[in-house]
C-alpha cells in the first residue's frame, strides 16, 4: 500500500526545485480549467519561485511539511501564521496550501498532512485555522467539510485583472 511508504517531514532547502514543480503542477491542474493564461503564468512563476520557496523554508522551518514517496515529493501543506482572514476579522494561521499530486489523491495523504499542520498550530497554543478555497473546487470543499472546517463567508481572490470567488472556512480545535 502506497500510504504505508509515505514519509511526512518538514521541507528542507534541498526540496525547493521539486517543491516549485509540485506547487505549479497542482495549481495548474486545479485552477487552469481554461488553460494557462498570462495572469496564471505570472502568478505561479512568482508565487512558486525557487528563490521564494528557499526563503520560506530557511526562515520558517515549521511552515511547510511535505509528503515523500520513494524520495519524491507527492504532497505539501503550507501554514501561514498570523494571517488576517478576509471574513470575520479572524487573525490566525491560514492553511495556505494543501496540494497533492492527482495520482496520489484519495490515499489519505491530504488527511495526514492536515493532521500534521494542526499539530503544529496546536503546539503553539492556537485553537483555530482558516482557509479559502475556490467555490468551484467541490472535491476540496467536501474534504475540508469532512475535516470539520465550517463555511463562514465568501471572499474574492484578486489576481492581476480577474477576481476569483472563494469560500472561507474555519476550524476550531
Amino acid at each position: 500500500m502506497i500510504n504505508d511508504k509515505i514519509i511526512y517531514r518538514k521541507a528542507n532547502p534541498t526540496d525547493v526545485i521539486k517543491l516549485s514543480v509540485l506547487f505549479k503542477t497542482v495549481y495548474i491542474q486545479t485552477y487552469g480549467t481554461e488553460g494557462v493564461s498570462d495572469e496564471f503564468a505570472n502568478f505561479i512563476t512568482k508565487q512558486f519561485s525557487v528563490e521564494r520557496l528557499q526563503d520560506l523554508i530557511v526562515n520558517n522551518s515549521d511552515r511547510i511539511i511535505v509528503a515523500v514517496y520513494k524520495d519524491n515529493l507527492v504532497g505539501v501543506v503550507e501554514i501561514e501564521f498570523d494571517k488576517k482572514c478576509p471574513v470575520d476579522n479572524i487573525v490566525g494561521p491560514e492553511l495556505n496550501k494543501l496540494y497533492i499530486l492527482e495520482s496520489f489523491c484519495g490515499k489519505g495523504i491530504g488527511y495526514n498532512l492536515l493532521a500534521d499542520a494542526e499539530k503544529i498550530v496546536k503546539s503553539k497554543g492556537i485553537n483555530l485555522m482558516w482557509l479559502w478555497v475556490l467555490v468551484t473546487n467541490d472535491r476540496a470543499i467536501r474534504f475540508y467539510e469532512k475535516q470539520n472546517f465550517k463555511w463562514i463567508g465568501n471572499a474574492p481572490f484578486q489576481m492581476e485583472k480577474n477576481s476569483y470567488d472563494n469560500k472561507v472556512m474555519v476550524k476550531f480545535f
